[in-house]
């Protein structure tokens, strides 16, 4: 079977495009690269002295050729190229065999040199004596070489997770590459990456029971697979894993010089400066590495001696690439030690952050004239300390935070905006903490991030995005789409995001596949955001509603099962880990919960029927059990034994409900026949007249609408209630909160009757762009006076912990109508940031 593997169009193609699936033929032509044929593979060439991490990828390549086509090409060092066909692979400035392309005029770099992470995938007719043809790959650095070919491999079919998610690529006998020069970068966002976090209940144990069994924990065995899952996924930067019970990082000698190989920068994570895990090196080892009990951890009242303990990690880590995390909090993830008066903590903090850049100039040499690389994390209550006047210097890079459940609590103002070391977004796809956990599924929609991370890019965040991930698994999509998105942030704005699960699933899974599988996708985030499935105890729902739900979910998770049998069974693994697993947790969760509510409330009325549900939820909490057995024991031989928790964290939603039991029914049947009681039929047509449905109309129902020229008002397919939001764009355009007759607009039309009517306006839990900036809408019906509300509210807030569990905000005006029939709603959108995705009128 022939199978082309990249079509390169010249003589340049577009730069910073996303890996993109190229056309296949079946023939092969005159002018392509045989990198397979006739069941020979071509050799792969690369300089012995060029940076580690090319003889890493070169290695990973030569295996997924081998996965392809079962055989695998050999690896060269030489310093002449063998005669024949070859893969040339090396780094501008540090192999001797691109430069001497380049010195011949053999390799055009103008797009290259000089440039961040990008590289060149071209065809090159006789670049040396006796080789005819080679297929070059060469990288401005030493990560864009390694993401070149892990470029190739991608477009022969390789998933980048075919090793974390067994997405086994397709068989093919032989691999040629067309005519033509690719060139690609430099990236969007310079530093990109993942946090691996709350660990506890799988990364850790499983790396314990299969990689790094010698000592039991997340060590360098582990840590090679994530580096290059990161390569695959064109990431640079990582901060570890640090929870109680994993030891730092540095602990292992091996850690920071496998990262170095793998070219990957370490940081650390918002409370751990200047590279320290303190929970393990300060709590836990400092006795064993330091020979004394360490002091409190207060910098005003300990100073030297945590000046000691960041000056040791520095002589330890100067000679890698690093981004040093400046300020400090709690041992853990709690608030700085200090001072009770903020002011005073202020100081403080400006006293540590001193202290540490001085040792930084003292320790660690910049790189081309760069300053070392340092982030402040702006996280929970440092934002606080941030707000009330710590001055930071120019090239250090705020690093904003989202509010834990991926609503960025604030970005950089104009003046911000102008500082050298720019800003970066710390975001969460999995979370411990309040209101409530979701360390199970991942169910942060591609169309929320977009819409969050390009908000954030306009606003200047282009220097570093990490993202907590959790375990990695079940992450696996959320994870890639947020490094695609750094990759090239133009590639899935918030307009077309809704549409990347079909894109991930069609190179995942082939395009056969892929619209069935998108359709899945679309449906499990619509749920999701209206309730994550760890969320259902904290969210309200009626009677229709949770009916509803019931019937999507039940929907999907049976036409995941249909599905699966039409899976390749080299995918079967693949399919269940991405897709089956967290579609029918979801659904059985949801049943789970509804039904044991149900059964009470029919126990409660005597209903025989109770006793029904109560098995049904039963049934739902065993099923989940028996899928979570299934993901550890049997999927991939049991490679993953140990990932998956069906109860992380053992928080109370994943314990089996109360359930109705006979002896409750017996007590509600003899409380219903009590004298003066209600029937059953009577209370519940008490219930349904109780219960007036409200009119609904979503934000994209507009019958008209009117914006300045300068400006849109655009649909936002798959985000927020609903999967229908509509918001104003750009993002930073101005507010008319004082200004509203002038402010852009949607109407809407609606058969009213006569007297008072609320409107409440649904919108995508958000914040204000930055520091004086809310979210203000104004409502006016029939041409009434305009009614101004404000939904930002703060991150922490009672209302904000409502907000973020259901997946709205909510305002609410009223307006008097003169007179019954059709009625025009007008809607103002009087801030940038503010989402609308539905309005409700009673």
């Amino acid at each position: 079977m022939l199978f082309v593997l990249l079509v390169l169009a010249g003589p340049l193609a577009a730069r910073a495009q996303g890996p993109l699936t190229a056309p296949l033929t079946a023939t092969n032509s005159a002018q392509s690269f045989p990198l397979v044929h006739a069941h020979q593979a071509a050799p792969l060439c690369f300089d012995a002295q060029d940076a580690a991490v090319v003889r890493v990828a070169a290695e990973a390549f030569a295996g997924d050729v081998f996965r392809v086509t079962g055989l695998k090409p050999k690896l060269q060092t030489a310093a002449k190229v063998p005669a024949g066909v070859a893969v040339i692979i090396g780094t501008l400035g540090q192999s001797a065999l691109i430069d001497k392309l380049v010195a011949s005029g053999k390799l055009q770099t103008g797009q290259l040199r000089g440039q961040w992470e990008s590289y060149s995938i071209s065809v090159i007719e006789k670049p040396f004596p006796n080789v005819p043809r080679a297929l070059v790959i060469a990288g401005s650095d030493r990560r864009g070489t390694a993401f070149g070919m892990f470029e190739v491999a991608r477009r022969m079919g390789v998933s980048p997770w075919v090793w974390w998610a067994d997405v086994a690529p397709a068989h093919h006998d032989a691999l040629y590459v067309q005519p033509g020069q690719l060139v690609q970068g430099p990236p969007a966002v310079q530093y990109r990456g993942i946090f691996l976090n709350d660990e506890d209940w799988g990364l850790r144990p499983w790396a314990a029971r299969h990689l790094d069994k010698d000592v039991q924990d997340i060590g360098p065995n582990t840590y090679a697979h994530i580096f290059e899952l990161l390569l695959r996924l064109k990431a640079n930067y990582i901060w570890p894993a640090m929870h109680p019970g994993t030891k730092a990082f540095y602990h292992y000698p091996a850690d920071p010089v496998l990262a170095d190989r793998y070219a990957i920068v370490v940081g650390g994570s918002h409370c751990e400066p200047m590279l320290r895990n303190n929970v393990f090196e300060w709590a836990e080892n400092y006795e064993h590495e330091y020979g004394q009990k360490p002091g409190e951890w207060r910098y005003d009242l300990n100073g030297p001696q945590m000046y000691r303990y960041w000056e040791d990690r520095l002589k330890q880590s100067a000679q890698y690439e690093s981004i040093y995390t400046v300020g400090m909090r709690g041992i853990h993830d709690g608030s700085m030690p200090g001072p009770p008066d903020r002011a005073a903590k202020v100081r403080l903090l400006d006293t540590v952050i001193t202290d540490q850049r001085r040792l930084l100039s003292q320790y660690v040499k910049p790189i081309g004239g760069r300053p070392v690389p340092q982030i402040f994390c702006p996280y929970k209550e440092v934002l606080t300390l941030y707000q009330a006047g710590l001055k930071l210097p120019d090239d250090v890079t705020i690093v904003w935070a989202d509010d834990n459940h991926g609503y960025i609590r604030q970005l950089s103002d104009k003046t911000e905006q102008q500082r050298s070391g720019g800003s970066g977004v710390y975001y969460h796809v999995s979370y411990w903490g309040a209101p409530q956990d979701y360390l199970w599924l991942s169910s942060i929609s591609p169309a929320l991030m977009s819409y969050e991370l390009s908000k954030a890019y306009a606003l200047g965040a282009k220097r570093l995005w990490v993202v907590n991930v959790g375990d990695i698994k079940p992450a696996e999509l959320e994870t890639q789409f947020a490094l695609d998105l750094a990759w090239n942030v133009g590639r899935w704005t918030p307009a077309t995001a809704d549409a990347y699960a079909a894109r991930w699933a069609t190179e995942t899974f082939g395009p056969r596949l892929a619209p069935a599988i998108a359709r899945l996708k679309h449906e499990y985030y619509r749920l999701g955001h209206a309730a994550k499935p760890e969320h259902l105890s904290g969210v309200s729902f009626t009677a229709a509603e949770q009916n509803q739900r019931l019937a999507d979910y039940q929907k999907i998770a049976a036409e995941a099962e249909a599905l699966e049998k039409q899976v390749p069974a080299s995918l079967r693994d693949a399919y269940f880990e991405l897709i089956l697993y967290p579609t029918q947790g979801a659904r059985l969760m949801n049943e789970k919960v509804f039904y044991a509510a149900r059964s009470l409330e029919l126990a409660k009325k005597g209903d025989e029927k109770a006793l029904t549900f109560a098995q049904k939820s039963r049934a739902a909490y065993d099923q989940i059990q028996a899928l979570t057995r299934r993901y550890n024991d049997e999927i991939a031989g049991g490679k993953w034994a140990g990932m998956m928790s069906s109860h992380p964290r053992d928080q109370k939603i994943f314990e089996m409900p109360p359930v109705a039991t006979a002896a409750l029914v017996a007590e509600g049947k003899a409380a219903s026949q009590a004298p003066g009681a209600l029937s059953n039929s009577a209370t519940e047509a008490a219930e349904v007249a109780t219960a007036t449905a409200p009119l609904l109309l979503p934000a994209t129902a507009f019958t008209s609408k009117w914006a300045a020229p300068h400006e849109t008002l655009a649909p936002l397919p798959g985000l927020g209630l609903e999967g229908q939001g509509l918001t104003r764009l750009p993002y930073d355009v101005p507010s008319f909160a004082a200004d509203v007759a002038h402010a852009p607009y949607l109407e809407y039309r609606a058969n009213l009757s006569a007297g008072p009517h609320s409107v409440a306006v649904r919108c995508l839990p958000t914040f204000g762009l930055y520091a004086g900036r809310g979210l203000h809408y104004a409502v006016s019906v029939n041409g009434g006076p305009p009614q101004t509300v404000d939904v930002n509210v703060p991150a922490d807030s009672k209302q904000w912990k409502e907000n973020v569990l259901r997946g709205f905000s909510q305002g609410q005006t009223t307006h008097e109508v003169a007179a019954a029939g059709p009625a025009t709603i007008r809607l103002y959108l009087l801030d940038a940031g503010l989402v609308v995705n539905q309005i409700q009128v009673r």
